[in-house]
């Protein structure tokens, strides 16, 4: 039964991907269409009070520049906000200011779509603070990705240096796509059972008359942009396994459906952008075999459970999952949420078997199996232009991608994001397990309080934000560390990325000729895979060795 919930979930999916991709072609080839009438005044109106152009296109390093500073002040507005709301309004349970360091690490953390928290929701911040520096910034970070992807896009078809206006694509992509799907999904999701009200917590009274306080709030709009934003986070500490935010079996897989629409979508959109659909699927079949075979890992492991617990006729690992969700469920959540860059959970990572723990792990640390908003299809193309590169010095010929020579330039720019993100993983993690006050906040020792310090780094510089649990992260080194490792693993490559657009735009188109290098063949999807696996294998495999692959081969079997 397990396995048929996880095939038709997957089958939906699938089936989901040609119409929404279509959708986010409309919306950003800036083509007239009929949903001008519904949204272009509003556009409009927004175009006024920022004072743009929207005709106005903008070269790669003014496209460059409009994302940095937009997202630099947002960045301030949010601390500010965590910093003084204990004195704003929509604050009914009367929770403090946050602390320095943990605002600093939080303003980060909702800024670059990773949404970590250090805090848990119910108890450190008020309603405004949920709002402004929560849900408002799950809007525009996902806005952000969607438009730095989609002008990388623009360059390799570009015949000069023209990425289209960062603040338009912004806007219509939270206008024409976040808000609409937004909305109709928050009221789906009230439907379930998840709360939506300004009222403060409700005092109820338990069976056995001991008094207990209920925690409410705008929990159903939160929880919406937050998986169709791949953003992560959560009203409550345990995030979308509780029953406010999670409450049934349907709304888990509107979860999931949510977590993957966009950026599947965006993948085949890519294709159609290129007007290369063979392309668009070599790329999303690559992702989608690594997704595959991450899936049915996490899975197998699951329902294999723990051999001790096995010879006890205890079938299957439940530990810390819910049990309205099932082993099937969680399992396939867990490699949704670590694929698409989201970070929710509903079920505690840390409670999963070492080598289901390991499929999270994995899937951050390659960081490009579809991947958050405009993230996964910009990874994946850095992976796609380093094969290319590889495949080019094999056959003695200078390799092309879409008729555009790809030369020095691109390949050491990709070469720096690729290596800066195992670079934020390790050496941060390196130092942690350097200082007694660090290790002080792990809660396991040995094998798996090494996986938790690694995961944490990993979750950050992936820009996942899920946590492995175990770890007390509430600390000045780690809001501080994690925070710095969000900011590199968000905009290095980004800036890496729309550098290779800009230097790719303006490049002449060559003609293909019998010995161009074909890459929306099966054979090239192959060699493309294979290299996403060796080059994560050979960065990461000795610290998963000694984490969550060495803790499997110490249990007993």
């Amino acid at each position: 039964m397990g396995i048929v919930q996880v095939a038709l979930t997957v089958v939906i999916i699938l089936l989901l991907v040609k119409p929404m991709g279509s959708y986010l072609v409309k919306v950003f080839d800036y083509e007239r269409s009929g949903l001008d009438r519904v949204f272009g005044p509003i556009e409009r109106g927004f175009y006024r009070i920022m004072g743009v152009r929207e005709k106005e296109s903008m070269g790669w390093k003014q496209y460059l520049g409009a994302m940095l500073l937009s997202n630099f002040v947002m960045m301030v507005l949010l601390y500010l906000v965590l910093r003084t709301q204990k004195y704003l309004p929509l604050n009914p349970d009367g929770i403090g200011n946050m602390p320095a360091a943990q605002a600093f690490n939080t303003a980060t953390s909702f800024i670059t779509n990773t949404n970590w928290q250090s805090y848990s929701g119910e108890n450190a911040l008020s309603y405004l603070s949920q709002l402004l520096a929560v849900t408002f910034p799950m809007f525009t970070s996902a806005a952000t990705g969607f438009a730095v992807a989609i002008a990388f896009i623009r360059g390799l078809i570009g015949r000069q240096d023209n990425l289209g206006n960062f603040y338009v694509d912004v806007t219509r992509s939270i206008t024409r796509i976040f808000l609409p799907l937004g909305f109709i999904v928050a009221l789906f999701l009230v439907f379930q059972g998840i709360p939506q009200t300004l009222q403060g917590a409700a005092s109820a009274t338990t069976l056995e008359g001991a008094p207990q306080t209920i925690t409410r709030g705008l929990v159903a709009s939160l929880e919406s942009i937050k998986h169709l934003g791949t953003n992560g986070g959560g009203w409550f500490g345990t995030n979308a396994a509780h029953p406010f935010e999670n409450p049934t079996a349907l709304s888990n897989v509107i979860h999931i459906l949510c977590m993957m629409l966009l950026p599947t979508a965006l993948v085949y959109a890519f294709g159609l952008m290129i007007k290369n659909k063979k392309q668009g699927w070599a790329v999303f079949t690559a992702m989608g075999v690594i997704f595959l075979v991450m899936l049915a890992t996490v899975f197998v492991a699951e329902y294999k459970g723990v051999a001790a617990l096995d010879s006890m006729g205890v079938h299957g690992n439940m530990e810390g999952k819910e049990v309205r969700l099932g082993v099937a469920q969680s399992a396939l959540f867990t490699a949704v949420t670590t694929a698409a860059t989201t970070g929710s959970v509903d079920n505690m990572h840390e409670s999963l078997t070492p080598m289901g723990g390991f499929v999270p792990l994995a899937e951050m640390m390659l960081n490009n199996v579809y991947g958050g908003k405009g993230v996964g299809l910009l990874n994946g193309l850095l992976y796609l232009i380093l094969s290319i590169f590889i495949c080019g010095l094999m056959v003695g010929r200078t390799p092309e991608f879409l008729g555009k020579k790809i030369e020095g330039k691109e390949v050491k720019l990709a070469s720096i994001a690729l290596l800066t993100h195992p670079l934020i993983i390790l050496a941060p993690t390196a130092l942690a397990l350097l200082r007694p006050e660090s290790i002080a906040s792990i809660s396991n020792s040995g094998m798996h309080g090494l996986s938790e310090v690694l995961y944490a780094f990993t979750s950050g510089a992936a820009n996942n934000g899920s946590a492995f649990a175990g770890l007390n992260a509430n600390t000045n080194f780690y809001n501080v560390g994690i925070g710095l490792v969000m900011l590199f693993g968000r905009y290095i490559s980004i800036i890496a990325m729309l550098a290779i657009a800009g230097s790719l735009a303006v490049k002449r188109v060559v003609p293909v000729t019998t010995g161009t290098l074909r890459t929306n063949t099966p054979l090239f999807t192959g060699i493309l895979v294979m290299i996403i696996l060796v080059i994560g294998a050979l960065t990461f495999f000795p610290a998963l060795a000694l984490g969550p692959i060495a803790e499997h081969l110490a249990m007993p079997h």
